[in-house]
């Protein structure tokens, strides 16, 4: 396998796209992802379920790992197989893109 350069404990950064986040992360939006952080109830991951990736709040319930949309317009629910599934915590969310916030007078 080819090295990135990059460690696999390092933090990215991921644009958000389309709106089942919405309304707390709005397509376009970017997050900072932190491979180390430290998972709990309610926190928002990114894990990997059946070869694709989600970007989700995950919920705990009782010894289940659910992982759950914010946009009440989807029902969708992800049961993962654990932990191990998941590939990082939100440390931090980036306003709107530079080009949508840019005004000229």
């Amino acid at each position: 396998m080819e090295s990135t350069g990059c460690s696999a404990s390092e933090p990215f950064a991921l644009r958000v796209l389309g709106d089942m986040m919405e309304p707390e992360f709005e397509h376009g939006c970017v997050i900072v992802i932190d491979p180390e952080g430290v998972v709990h109830d309610g926190c928002f991951v990114v894990a990997q379920h059946n070869d694709e990736f989600y970007f989700r709040q995950l919920i705990l319930d009782d010894k289940r790992y659910l992982l759950k949309c914010l946009n009440h317009a989807y029902d969708e629910v992800v049961e993962l197989a654990g932990l191990h599934s998941i590939h990082g915590v939100v440390a931090q969310k980036a306003g709107k893109r530079r080009k949508d916030r840019k005004h000229y007078a």
